[in-house]
């Protein structure tokens, strides 16, 4: 016969495997979209098959089937639709398209607890029996012609897992416990939720045996009046370290545990005409989900009048159908009973009464763009100004005009961020999170700065003169790419077991743990505001850490607009905290702080050196620099010229030179140096020099007046110590802190531009003899840097070569600037200590501990 499987997860899996072998042809598979880049099982095994397989999200747009969604269904000529553990709405014409209709399998004895989850309620209710019914699909999903149905008794201490495993399908389940129940009834419900026996709770004296996983919960309640104590084996949990999110009684009733103790009573809400008649149309649903009740009365209760788990499904569906863009959930029905209470909460969330505290944001606009900056400090999951109310002026490098005014954060600021930061380590949510949970939330995060990634580019433009294609690629388009990494990084942290020595007559183990070092600081630079966050970030909170971060003072906008998307995101209050202001004050302070246990670092090596002699002194914190560079960048005569004149105008020139790993000096083969030059010029000659935001502009200004000085000053310099200035070393004449890409050559080793960093659009080149590979190697590491380097050759030997020899943290062969989130990156000698990006950057923020174990 021909099958359509419609349904997902383990069991769906089995079911879809066993018809197979029983000689059945199965010639679809329909099941939901992938997870997180991950497919259902009941894909995999479809997939794995050749069997045609179709994701879609769903079957149906408001009510009515999608017609794209049946044709596709149609095509595949279907006999019978065969549904194992199918959470989506099929509508009724695909139920009924089979010439054999539809059968659905249900884990339970049908007519008993229909709906969802029906083996948790065969426990929960003290069933003496299970079983599994299969029977034929009707408008009722679950109440069709009953085909074959099969039984078990169920033992004393029965749980879910053991009822799957031995007589129908393991499938994990999550629930809430009542507490307002009878221990026997409490019991009953735990092991119908849970599958390992751990722990025990005793209510009103009463000894209750449950499941680990449950109560693994907090408190909300006063301390004071929690009634319950839960003892787990070897220790007593007390209320304070338990968290009850919602009470349900034994009428079914649910409400949230911070309530359990205020008077039960509420304004109750008048509702105005429009109100009133949606209020009708609500009780026509109840109605129609009801039958069996005469009439809808304020009193009624949904539960009581004989709604199930599915019912509650379909009431929530139904409504949000009926009154688009009301946010309604499940858990919202069992909060609100009765029909009053019902329209009273639904009324409330119409008008936007229950929502949670928003996260309040005074933005700036500017020059009349619809771009949205936050510009105060984030400090515990609020922007608030600086606590002594300074504030200073942040400047657009394209006009050199006012932005806006930003917080200028105090040392006062920088304690309650890292009091923030320690609380939330400690005791909030983040350090007890699931690792796979707090890669959900970087995820997530990741996924916000995407959409709104055409906004982070042109606020990046406007704040550090970054051409916005540029920004839009690299900027904020590796910044998502990092979180993303890191986010999956962070179920996959693990440690070792170490073959010891035994000290007998007894045996060791010897394992270690990777566990987060706690609150971290962060102090990035101006040149890449977004990405040089997101390179320390992402790994410090893929830790489990939370962070005290400063940018630039320059360039703090896209980071206090991260912290917004953060709060977006579901990132729990105090785990990030963005202070804009001097690094002499803020800066100084996180080195100096005794909480802080880390301080990541990007900037000079005169202020890593201070920073490091700072963090020693305090508390001997851990401390990673990536710091100054002067990139060798070697061109044989042998290289692809074409190649070496783009890839070296790019080691130079990209992000207007303001680039760590830029090439500092070249190093051109003397047979090839004068065509080389020439080729340069002339390119650099067609460069669009101009507004950042104008899409076709090849070179932006410098990013603040301060160093656009420094940088004419340097060209001064050379010139003034005998190097031939062959392009720029000007001012461009127009408003801003534009500068012309430059050029220098004849330059000697001797001079200040070979061995100093300009850290603009400058590029040093110096010949070396033809041939002479060991000459040229010796002069590209006389340097105390050794960030990056590279070298264009057709020759592989030399390649290798040269790689082996020079010393740096980065060698880049037949290319430049090639950075990717997998591959680590930091620097030798005075360019600074420890990495970021990749694994090893994850290991920046972690600690070792090593455990052993006599026995």
């Amino acid at each position: 016969m021909k099958l359509a499987i419609i349904g997902q997860s383990l069991f769906g899996q089995e079911v879809y495997s066993n018809l197979r072998k029983q000689g059945h042809r199965v010639v679809g598979v329909f099941t939901v979209p992938d997870k997180d880049g991950k497919a259902d099982p009941l894909a995999v095994a479809a997939e794995k098959d050749g069997t045609p397989v179709f994701k879609f999200p769903r079957w149906r747009v408001k009510g009515n089937p999608i017609p794209e969604v049946v044709d596709a269904y149609k095509a595949v000529g279907a006999e019978l639709n065969v549904m194992p553990f199918c959470s989506q709405f099929i509508p009724m014409n695909i139920i009924d398209h089979p010439k054999h209709g539809s059968i659905i399998y249900h884990p339970s004895i049908l007519p008993l607890h229909r709906g969802a989850s029906a083996i948790n309620w065969t426990l929960i209710h003290g069933d003496k029996k299970a079983g599994f019914t299969v029977f034929w699909a009707d408008d009722g999903l679950d109440t069709g012609p009953i085909l074959l149905q099969r039984e078990c008794a169920v033992e004393p201490n029965d749980t879910v897992d053991t009822l799957y495993n031995r007589f129908l399908f393991p499938e994990g389940i999550k629930a809430m416990v009542n507490l307002a129940q009878p221990a026997e009834a409490i019991h009953n419900w735990i092991r119908g939720h849970d599958k390992v026996p751990g722990a025990w709770t005793v209510i009103d004296g009463q000894v209750l045996k449950h499941n680990w996983g449950l109560m693994q919960i907090q408190w909300e309640l006063p301390v004071s009046s929690c009634p319950v104590t839960v003892l787990y084996p070897f220790c007593i949990l007390h209320p304070s370290q338990l968290l009850v999110k919602n009470l349900q009684f034994e009428d079914g009733k649910m409400i949230p545990a911070s309530k359990y103790f205020s008077s039960g009573e509420s304004t109750s809400l008048d509702l105005t005409d429009d109100e009133k008649k949606m209020a009708e149309e609500i009780r026509s649903i109840w109605k129609g989900i009801l039958s069996n009740v005469p009439a809808i009365e304020d009193t009624t209760d949904f539960f009581k009048s004989g709604a199930a788990s599915m019912d509650v499904v379909r009431l929530v569906e139904e409504v949000k159908q009926k009154c688009a863009g009301v946010q309604l959930q499940n858990e919202d029905v069992y909060m609100a009973t009765t029909f009053q209470d019902f329209i009273q909460m639904f009324v409330r969330k119409l008008r936007g009464e229950d929502q949670e505290e928003e996260l309040v944001v005074d933005y700036v606009k500017v020059n009349n763009m619809t771009v949205k900056m936050p510009y105060q400090c984030f400090i515990n999951g609020k922007f608030e100004d600086a606590e002594n109310g300074k504030s200073y002026d942040t400047i657009n490098p394209t006009d050199g005009s006012v932005i806006c005014k930003v917080s200028y954060a105090s040392v006062g600021d920088v304690d309650r961020a890292v009091a923030a930061a320690k609380e939330a380590y400690e005791i909030g949510p983040w350090g007890r999170m699931n690792p796979r949970d707090r890669g959900s939330l970087l995820y997530r995060l990741a996924d916000l700065m995407e959409e709104h990634q055409e906004e982070l580019a042109t606020i990046e433009s406007i704040d550090s003169g970054a051409v916005y294609t540029l920004a839009l690629k690299t900027h904020v388009g590796m910044s998502i790419q990092t979180f993303r990494y890191f986010a999956g990084w962070c179920d996959k942290i693990q440690g070792k077991t170490i073959p010891i020595n035994q000290a007998r007559p007894n045996r060791n183990l010897t394992f270690t743990k990777k566990e987060p070092l706690g609150v971290c600081a962060i102090v990035i630079p101006w040149n890449y505001p977004l990405m040089m966050l997101a390179w320390k970030s992402a790994a410090c909170l893929a830790a489990g850490n939370t962070l005290v971060l400063k940018p630039a003072q320059v360039t703090p906008l896209t980071a206090l607009k991260f912290a917004e998307l953060s709060v977006k995101a579901g990132i729990p209050k105090g785990v990030i905290n963005i202070l804009p202001g001097s690094g002499g004050m803020v800066g100084q302070r996180l080195s100096d702080h005794p909480d802080i246990r880390k301080l990541g670092f990007t900037g000079s090596t005169p202020i890593g050196k201070q920073i490091m002699k700072s963090c020693a002194l305090s508390n001997l914190k851990k401390v990673s620099l990536e710091l100054g560079g002067k990139s060798p960048l070697i061109i044989f005569s042998d290289c692809d010229m074409d190649k070496a004149v783009r890839m070296g105008m790019s080691s130079v020139y990209f992000n207007k030179g303001e680039n760590c790993i830029a090439a500092g000096r070249l190093f051109v083969e003397e047979s090839i140096h004068d065509e080389y030059i020439s080729r340069v010029v002339e390119e650099i000659k067609k460069m669009k020099i101009g507004d950042p935001l104008d899409r076709s502009t090849d070179h932006g200004p410098q990013n603040h007046k301060a160093h656009l000085d420094k940088l004419l000053e340097y060209c001064e310099v050379g010139v003034k110590e005998g190097a031939t200035l062959v392009y720029g070393g000007r001012q461009v004449d127009r408003p801003g802190f534009f500068m012309e890409p430059t050029v220098f050559t004849d330059v000697e080793d001797h001079m200040f531009i070979a061995k100093e960093e300009s850290f603009g659009p400058v590029m040093v080149v110096s010949k070396f003899k033809d041939g002479d590979v060991d000459g040229v190697l010796q002069r590209a590491n006389d340097t105390e840097y050794g960030l990056a380097s590279g070298v264009f050759t057709r020759d592989i030997n030399k390649a290798m070569y040269v790689s082996e020899r020079l010393e740096a943290g980065t060698v880049f062969v037949n290319t430049y600037n090639k950075t990717d989130v997998a591959s680590p990156f930091g620097g030798f000698k005075q360019s600074g200590f420890g990495k970021d990006l990749g694994e090893d950057a994850l290991m920046e923020y972690l600690k070792t501990k090593a455990v052993t174990v006599e026995y």
